[in-house]
């Protein structure tokens, strides 16, 4: 019985040992963990905030547009009179001129006084005033905007140099990485919010160079213009749109990336406008129909529909039905890739373009001209309506001319004279008229229509409804299970439709 007090003194000794290496254990995985959320921004705030501004614009407008609102007064009460005379003019007919105000936010990039903003921020403004963090107001003009981007440079004139920040590589940043929001929310004034890069190369239909940067960092009304920095105190993109139906943040808002926003701001800054590459086709997605009937493994590229007249395209180096899948060293996963990559380019500039031509890879070369020289062709008709006949166009001619038998659910005749006359089709377009499409059919399904041409099938020429049904049916006995068709409308406008051969 002797040693039983010292075995329980053991026991109490062993006991307290391990509960003391216990506890270091415990306290040396706290020091090693790392801390709960992202590290203060305070410090990358304080040096970035007197960089971005806050933008006040008036306009004037006149009382009879909608485009303000007019204060509203309840049916039948003592003050309605003086509201209709002061806001809609005597007689309450409208008029009287009003001036609107609205707020943005915008950063400065030169301590010259260059200033960025959106676009929308600023358009249509009679007058525009920067407010600075330290409480100094100066009038700015409008050196130049980019309506495809929301994009806009201003200037002020500052007394002294200003506090200027500069633009990161947006291309390194990844899904999940910190971002801040800096900017005016409900013209608050200066606010900083935080959050994550949820999302790259949001197509949001905003323009033909989408390719946001989403994020949930609040961003609400009045941020637009705002920078959108990395950690390292970089611009990574402009804040510009918000997902949202009450126009609160959500937690879903997009930013114009820094590598587009960098070649239009110093095109603007240099020239006042942007001068952006064009290589003058028309193009239309490649759909999963199309790379069957081509026998693509995989949908990618953009499949050119036109050629534009007086573009950079002169000795055919490029045709309709040629699919582009890489310019100037960068793959062509889809069309928005192409346009982009195009309008980044500088004019004049000699490029390399991988096509799909025949099912074969082919390279050529072309000499880009410019996009906001060329709209005009782009925008313009191929053809010219031909004079006006006895039928109007899209009517069936007076007489009953004989067409073939039905081909994937349409009837086809030859584009003689008459046809031509009696559809309204334009002397330019060549191929095999359409004279009846039933409904139901595969050409239906598609909208395909009376008095459309089919210009060539499986990328070959038609000049006979024969050749049409005899390109059907080679398609058939080589496994295809659609056939691509190039239509032509009547004045000559060019689209690929796939039609189910089964």
């Amino acid at each position: 019985m002797s040693k039983r007090p010292e075995f329980f003194r053991g026991l109490a000794l062993a006991a307290a040992t391990a509960l003391i290496f216990t506890n270091t254990a415990l306290a040396q995985t706290a020091t090693s963990r790392p801390p709960a959320g992202p590290p203060s921004v305070a410090d990358l705030a304080e040096g970035l905030l007197d960089a971005v501004v806050n933008i006040s614009i008036s306009q004037n407008v006149k009382g009879d547009d909608d485009s303000a609102p007019i204060p509203q007064v309840p049916e039948g009460s003592p003050h309605q009179e003086f509201f209709d005379e002061f806001f809609r003019g005597p007689g309450g007919e409208g008029g009287r001129p009003r001036t609107v105000n609205s707020l943005g936010s915008g950063f400065i990039i030169d301590p010259a006084g260059y200033i960025v903003t959106n676009n929308h921020v600023i358009q249509d403004a009679d007058d525009i005033e920067i407010n600075f963090s330290d409480g100094t107001k100066l009038k700015a003009k409008l050196v130049g905007m980019d309506t495809k981007t929301d994009l806009a440079l201003l200037k002020v004139e500052p007394k002294k140099p200003l506090k200027a920040v500069s633009f990161g590589d947006s291309r390194k940043i990844r899904i999940g990485d910190w971002v801040m929001v800096v900017g005016n929310p409900f013209g608050l004034g200066v606010s900083v919010s935080v959050g994550v890069v949820s999302a790259r190369g949001r197509n949001i239909n905003a323009g033909p160079y989408d390719s946001f940067i989403q994020t949930d960092a609040a961003i609400n009304r009045g941020n637009s213009g705002g920078p959108l920095f990395n950690m390292q105190g970089e611009v990574v993109g402009i804040n510009t749109a918000i997902l949202s139906q009450t126009g609160m943040s959500v937690g879903i808002g997009f930013a114009v990336p820094a590598e587009l926003a960098v070649n239009v701001v110093n095109q603007l800054k240099e020239f006042g406008e942007t001068r952006r590459g064009w290589l003058g086709v028309r193009i239309q997605p490649v759909t999963d129909d199309i790379a069957e009937s081509l026998k693509m493994e995989l949908p990618r590229g953009a499949l050119v529909s036109g050629i534009i007249e007086g573009g950079p395209i002169t000795k055919g180096e490029i045709k309709p039905g040629d699919i582009i899948i890489r310019f100037d060293g960068t793959d062509i996963a889809e069309i928005r890739d192409l346009m982009r990559t195009v309008g980044e380019s500088p004019v004049g500039k000699a490029v390399d373009v991988v096509i799909i031509r025949d099912g074969k890879e082919q390279l050529v070369r072309v000499t880009l001209g410019r996009l906001e020289d060329g709209e005009q062709l782009a925008n313009a008709k191929p053809g010219e309506m031909p004079e006006s006949s006895d039928a109007k166009p899209g009517e069936p001619p007076a007489a009953q001319l004989p067409a073939s038998d039905t081909v994937l659910g349409m009837k086809l005749a030859e584009l003689d004279t008459d046809r031509r006359q009696s559809f309204g089709i334009a002397e330019n377009v060549k191929g095999v008229v359409i004279t009846e499409v039933q409904p139901n059919s595969p050409a239906a399904e598609r909208r395909v229509e009376v008095g459309e041409v089919i210009v060539e099938l499986g990328q070959e020429a038609m000049e006979t409804p024969e050749d049409v049904t005899s390109r059907v049916t080679e398609l058939k006995a080589d496994g295809r299970r659609n056939a691509l068709l190039m239509i032509a409308n009547k004045s000559g406008e060019l689209r690929f439709v796939t039609v189910r051969m089964e």
